[in-house]
């Protein structure tokens, strides 16, 4: 099994060497060579089974020779064991033939854990076995960070750093990364958007003197291994409700396009997705874009929903690479366009985008009237970005293909907007009931690259 590029330039790796490499030497992301498939029967027979045998049949064929199957079971067990609910990833059904798949009970409350936990484990057992170390560099609008903070802290073999846009996360979000003691990991607010922390965080990767040196590591969603993650509970709720038998639709909320593009594999494996529903709040260059108006960066507006407060949605790439035909030169030329506000979407890629995706919009009032009448309704009390999911489901979902809204984040992570909204208070769980009362650890600094640069290497604990 081997990965390439999307923009056609860097040499074909392993499974392995693509996860801890992350972004590709050209700047393009990791795709597999080939999707591996799997028959109708083999879908079949995942019906009843255990999330984590699930996990295993479906990501192992990505895997080649990296990992023995000892060591992947082990790796996905000890991932999901920490996690707050035996079915890892519920359905709960909202009205006739509309569920909420529900992805928050992992130790930081948000869909990022059942990459992050992977994927921290994946690289504890690959970098032990090699003898190595790596710094790991993450930008977040909120969940990813805490998820990796949770994932790598305490792991021998990784320095993380974490950056975030200062002011531009919810509380409890910053919390989550501001307050674990573990020595090797770091959070860092960055005077900026989001969009900055992740151009930041590419900028790293493109300047090979300072990567070679720190061993620099990604464990954004330009990593493989993170979308590869998020493909089980696709098949896990899909078969939960008939497939392959019957075909199933998603929507998903998403602003930088991962958690839908494992969607699109998990459909190029043979799962019988009928829609692939992209959901956006009012930032919504990938709506616009769907719609044929081409992909021209805007100003990031904050909201309610700030992990979805995104106008580079790095994982787009990768979904324009399979439009495009696997034309890496031609990818190439879009992300250069990119770097000078937008670019258009030639007419045989839209069709192709079309086929697989559609999409839809929600504004700062129908998210929060969506939580006031959803939880009526069925009495759910949905985060803001699970709100725009089930908004947008609504208006695009067909009475004969059931409908599954991913819910990405649990209430209580965004409790003033939820407050706000439905009259609620959403609690912590009680294992992080004492999380206001920690104290914080966090270091504010400014979107230069050489500022942040430095500040990597002087504090990465050798």
């Amino acid at each position: 099994m081997k990965y390439i590029s999307t923009r056609g330039q860097a040499p074909e790796l392993t499974f392995e060497d693509a996860m801890l490499t992350g972004l590709a030497r050209d700047g393009g992301l990791y795709v597999p060579a080939e999707i591996p498939t799997m028959s109708k029967d083999e879908i079949a027979a995942l019906a009843g089974l255990s999330y984590e045998e699930v996990a295993f049949r479906v990501m192992r064929p990505f895997l080649g020779d990296c990992f023995t199957d000892e060591e992947f079971r082990g790796i996905i067990a000890r991932a999901y064991d920490g996690f707050g609910h035996a079915a890892r990833a519920p359905l709960v059904q909202l009205a006739p033939n509309h569920f909420l798949l529900e992805l928050f009970h992992g130790p930081t409350l948000a869909f990022k854990d059942f990459a992050m936990q992977l994927i921290g484990q994946l690289f504890e057992t690959a970098l032990k076995r090699r003898g190595e170390s790596v710094t790991i560099v993450g930008a977040t609008s909120g969940d990813t960070g805490s998820a990796a903070i949770q994932a790598f802290g305490g792991l021998d073999a990784v320095n993380v750093f974490i950056l975030y846009p200062h002011g531009r996360v919810s509380e409890v979000q910053r919390r989550q990364m501001t307050t674990p003691t573990d020595a090797n990991v770091h959070a860092l607010a960055v005077d900026g958007d989001f969009d900055d922390c992740q151009a930041a965080l590419k900028d790293m990767f493109n300047d090979f003197d300072f990567r070679d040196e720190v061993r620099l590591a990604g464990v954004n969603s330009i990593n493989f291994a993170r979308v590869l993650a998020q493909v089980v509970y696709y098949f896990t709720s899909a078969v939960s409700l008939g497939a392959p038998e019957r075909k199933v639709s998603f929507t998903v909320p998403t602003g930088n396009f991962g958690d839908i593009f494992a969607g699109f594999i998990a459909k190029q494996m043979g799962l019988p997705i009928d829609q692939l529903v992209v959901a956006t709040n009012q930032n919504d260059i990938l709506h616009r874009c769907l719609s044929g108006q081409g992909y021209h960066k805007g100003e990031t507006i904050p909201s309610i929903s700030p992990s979805m407060d995104i106008q580079v949605s790095s994982n787009f790439e990768r979904a324009l690479f399979y439009a495009y035909g696997q034309d890496g030169a031609a990818v190439a030329q879009l992300m250069d366009e990119l770097k000078s506000g937008g670019f258009e979407v030639s007419q045989g890629a839209m069709q192709a985008l079309q086929e697989h995706y559609v999409s839809g919009r929600c504004s700062e009032e129908e998210t929060s009237a969506t939580i006031k009448s959803e939880r009526a309704a069925s009495g759910e009390l949905l985060c803001p970005h699970s709100a725009i999911g089930v908004k947008v489901a609504n208006e695009q979902r067909e009475t004969s293909v059931p409908m599954v809204t991913l819910a990405t984040a649990h209430p209580a992570k965004f409790p003033a907007a939820v407050e706000e909204a439905s009259g609620i208070h959403p609690p912590l769980p009680p294992r992080m009931a004492d999380l206001y009362d920690r104290s914080e650890r966090v270091t504010r600094i400014a979107n230069d690259l050489t500022t942040l640069e430095t500040h990597i290497r002087k504090h990465i604990a050798h």
